[in-house]
């Protein structure tokens, strides 16, 4: 995983309705969360990705945004997100360039990591988290970033 205080890798990948998106142009509207996951539909990051929606007016109220990214398709990432009734952008990262630029690639080149990263709005990695299986420690984060973010 890329070490907090790093600058932010740069990508440019396709969202939910096939626009791109770059770092570039996710930063010019300040700092957000970007956390990766799995695979839409799985157990795990269908909580984990519910549990942002149930919390996505207080992130936006906090100041911040969420970017979720995953190797699926756009195609995937638009069901995923009107199924979930998901409020927040998808990106598609199927040859997992930002994957790999992030360091959250799975074990032996296998899957994806389940971390999440806050980006400030200088584009440094400000903090971190991985926890592959632990969804909660994610919440837990994603509160404490939310919290620590509404009192700047």
């Amino acid at each position: 995983m890329i070490a907090i205080g790093s600058d932010a890798p740069q990508f440019v990948l396709s969202d939910q309705d096939g626009n791109e998106v770059s770092l570039a142009s996710l930063l010019a509207d300040g700092a957000f969360l970007l956390y990766f996951y799995p695979a839409d539909f799985t157990p795990g990051c269908t909580r984990e990705a519910c549990s942002l929606r149930d919390m996505h007016d207080d992130i936006v109220n906090s100041g911040l945004r969420v970017v979720g990214i995953s190797p699926q398709d756009s195609d995937s990432h638009r069901r995923f997100a009107t199924e979930h009734e998901l409020p927040f952008t998808l990106l598609a990262d199927p040859d997992k360039q930002a994957v790999h630029a992030y360091d959250v690639d799975g074990p032996l080149g296998f899957g994806v990591r389940r971390a999440s990263f806050l980006i400030d709005a200088e584009g440094k990695i400000a903090d971190a988290i991985q926890a592959d299986f632990m969804i909660a420690k994610h919440e837990a984060f994603f509160r404490r970033v939310m919290a620590t973010a509404a009192q700047e």
